[in-house]
């Protein structure tokens, strides 16, 4: 009992949610949801001696007590007893020291051992015998253990950079791949959460023109069995095994050694700097599964709470949508409880600013399908605490009627695998086939041109259809507009590699797509240098490299870059390098001439975008009005020209797109832009549009051709043609004749 302040005894209240509330000096209530559980123990460890106590209480699902002595650096779990019945999904058993699901901080990282399984395994990891036996080994002494951390941190007038969705540049980084060979670093901050909030990785980052950083999982994770077999390690960090608490190996050796608090503690001084430094904290966020995985995988937290709870089954058979062989249940109110409460926690307590959700379409999964009013959906949209945050969805998962991109409500913004695809054939899978067979390809222009113009093909079917026309409730910026990811060939790979090269991941090559859509310009992998044929090729997969960007960066929508992929990264042919935390994934820092060259095109292009309004435009683009220009609209043309009819859109041998899209108007200094796209094979002579579309003066901005930016040759174009170069993206800054000012020059 305890005693209020007339030292009255009052009855036990019960939480209202599970997890772990005390005050500063330890005392509170710990509750945790196990509906099926004969008896839940919490295990307190103290120096090496364990000390249990039984959760007497039960409400509402919830095992609950009342707890004392649990400060800050406590170690402590779980142990279950109760139905052990695996045929029907229930792995109840005492003997293994469970995580608690809402722990914020854990012990260490460890290895998958077999003293995690509740069933008996061999040397392998692989359960012995057809029926599981339960596994008699304590896992005690061998356990990852929750520790109770304090919220306390010095945030110094920590500010959200808030950075508008018209003004978002995304750059995908894994923590370690990005700092572990960084040589500007501290050895022992590299590769680490410090590493990443360091002034030479912020100032880089500035340097560049991006906004905000969408960090690869770093929840504590754990190894698939598959993976501990084959001597590897998930290096992405898809398998969570808690989703509070950091992962401890991201931390540096100094922190590990201090414990849970010290690893929180350099996580929330990563995201401080970074908000310092003027960049957004974006989490890739795993709830669709943990690293339990299937019937095979050990019982490190929610398997032996309550299997049949947490995990969605059929009679005791895993459902798998995930391709891991177990999923979460979104249908459960515990498991939505878990998730809302792990997304306020990082976004109060941890001050990060949105979260990208892998395999989302799980989460809007019920009994029949997906649904975008899913209450888990609708949960996440409608929280207060979340609201304000960018919410961006992976909008499929591997199970039926999975791919739902363009089915998430607002304001879920999503990965466009359109825009992906569309991009990568048209600059790349359609040369190839031309290339081979001299055929044309079936792509043409008119995908480009949609994906350039926002995707609304693909973002408005929610709409409702009394809405006024052109009008719609989402806008272009909730596409996520990419052409590569940490999934798939980089940049650099996808204008060398035809075909991926994925040995080294242990699975004969079986891993990883095989719907590349790359072009390996001639040559299949790198080539040695030195010969006139050799760089040849690598100057039409470089000028390749640029005209993809460009594309990327001047589409309407929000762009994301993949880290390295400005430098010209290369995981040599690898398309899944999940497990492969080595010099294949991580970014190599190395200044040549050729890194600096590309990463100069990416900040100029960045530039451009941020100086001209046109191309962050709020709403979906209407058809080009040349009597009353604004900054929504879009025309389209030829080579000659003329604007595109309809025999050119459905044409398979037109591979040259020239988009106008006009000034914001009435705004001094401001110019028109026209973007030529030419994935020809030879120079093209390309005519400016003529009356009644803008003539004034026009300016060179962007040349993909050149190899630099500073190779541009400045000042306006004498002629109302210009010749563009094969697989080239051309910019022209086009003044409005009579304009108040004249353009700033690009620096």
């Amino acid at each position: 009992m305890l005693a209020d302040r007339f030292d009255r005894a009052t009855p036990p209240v019960a939480p209202t949610s599970p997890g772990l509330v005390v005050d500063a000096q330890g005392r509170g209530t710990f509750a945790v949801a196990a509906p099926r559980a004969g008896s839940v123990d919490l295990c307190i460890r103290r120096g090496t001696t364990e000390h249990r106590q039984r959760l007497r209480h039960f409400d509402g699902g919830l095992r609950w007590d009342h707890v004392s002595g649990m400060t800050p650096g406590t170690r402590y779990g779980l142990r279950v007893d109760g139905p052990w019945d695996p045929a029907a999904g229930l792995f109840c058993t005492a003997r293994k020291l469970l995580l608690d699901p809402w722990a914020r901080g854990v012990s260490h990282s460890s290895a998958l051992l077999s003293s995690f399984f509740p069933f008996e395994v061999d040397a392998m990891l692989d359960r012995i015998g057809d029926q599981p036996v339960r596994s008699e080994e304590d896992s005690g002494d061998s356990a990852v253990w929750s520790v109770v951390v304090s919220d306390a941190f010095d945030w110094q007038d920590d500010l959200r950079p808030m950075v508008d969705w018209d003004s978002t540049v995304l750059y995908e980084l894994h923590v370690k791949g990005f700092t572990q060979l960084h040589p500007e670093l501290p050895p022992q901050q590299r590769g680490t959460y410090a590493g990443l909030g360091h002034p030479a990785v912020t100032g880089y980052l500035r340097s560049l023109g991006v906004t905000s950083v969408e960090l690869l999982p770093i929840h504590a994770s754990m190894d698939e069995p598959h993976l501990t077999r084959l001597g590897l390690t998930n290096y992405w960090g898809y398998s969570s095994m808690s989703f509070f608490a950091p992962d401890p190996s991201l931390a540096t050796a100094a922190a590990q050694r201090d414990g849970a608090q010290a690893v929180l503690d350099e996580v929330k001084t990563m995201v401080r700097n970074l908000h310092a430094a003027g960049f957004e904290v974006i989490l890739d966020v795993v709830y669709n599964h943990t690293a339990e995985g299937g019937a095979d995988g050990p019982a490190l937290s929610l398997r032996g709470l309550d299997n049949l709870e947490y995990y969605w089954t059929d009679h005791g058979r895993f459902f798998d949508v995930t391709g891991t062989g177990g999923t979460l249940d979104p249908r459960s109110r515990h498991v939505m409880d878990l998730i809302l409460a792990s997304l306020r926690y990082w976004v109060q307590e941890v001050h990060v600013d949105g979260f990208r959700f892998d395999l989302a379409a799980t989460l809007g999964r019920d009994d029949h399908g997906f649904s975008p009013d899913h209450p888990l959906l609708r949960a996440i949209i409608t929280d207060p605490v979340l609201r304000g945050v960018k919410l961006i969805a992976e909008p499929w998962d591997v199970g039926t009627g999975g791919w739902q991109t363009g089915s998430f409500p607002a304001p879920f913004t999503e990965w466009n695998d359109a825009f992906r695809d569309d991009v990568r054939t048209f600059w790349l899978a359609d040369r190839a086939v031309r290339e081979r067979t001299g055929e044309q390809a079936t792509g043409g222009v008119r995908d480009l041109a949609t994906r350039l113009a926002g995707s609304s093909d693909l973002l408005t079917g929610q709409d409702p259809p009394e809405l006024p026309a052109g009008r719609s409730l989402r806008s272009p910026w909730a596409s996520i507009n990419y052409v590569t990811a940490h999934d798939g060939f980089t940049l650099r790979d996808l204008t060398v590699y035809e075909t991926k090269r994925n040995h080294a991941n242990g699975e004969d090559n079986r891993d990883g797509t095989c719907d590349n859509r790359s072009y390996h310009h001639g040559h299949e992998g790198e080539l040695v240098p030195g010969t006139a044929h050799a760089e040849r090729i690598e100057q039409s997969r470089r000028r390749t490299a640029r005209s993809v960007l460009a594309t990327l960066l001047l589409a309407s929508g929000t762009p994301m870059l993949t880290a390295g992929d400005e430098r010209g990264r290369t995981q040599r042919g690898n398309n899944n390098a999940y497990c492969q935390d080595n010099e294949i994934s991580w970014v190599d820092w190395r200044r040549t001439r050729r890194a600096d060259q590309l990463r100069e095109t990416v900040t100029r292009l960045l530039r451009l975008r941020g100086e001209h309004p046109q191309l962050r435009a709020p709403h979906f683009l209407r058809p080009a009005d040349p009597n009353a220009l604004d900054a929504g609209q879009v025309a389209w043309f030829g080579a000659d020209g003329q604007e595109l009819e309809h025999e050119d859109w459905m044409d398979p041998s037109q591979h040259l797109l020239a988009m106008l899209r006009p000034a914001v108007p009435a705004r001094d200094g401001s110019e028109h832009l026209l973007v030529i796209l030419s994935a020809e094979a030879e120079d093209v002579r390309v005519q400016l549009p003529g009356a009644p579309w803008p003539q004034g003066s026009a300016r060179l901005l962007l040349d993909t051709a050149l190899e630099s930016p500073e190779d541009l040759a400045h000042g306006p174009l004498v002629a109302r043609a210009l010749t563009v170069a094969p697989g080239s993206v051309v910019v022209l800054g086009i003044t409005p004749a009579g304009a108040g000012g004249a353009p700033e020059p690009l620096s």
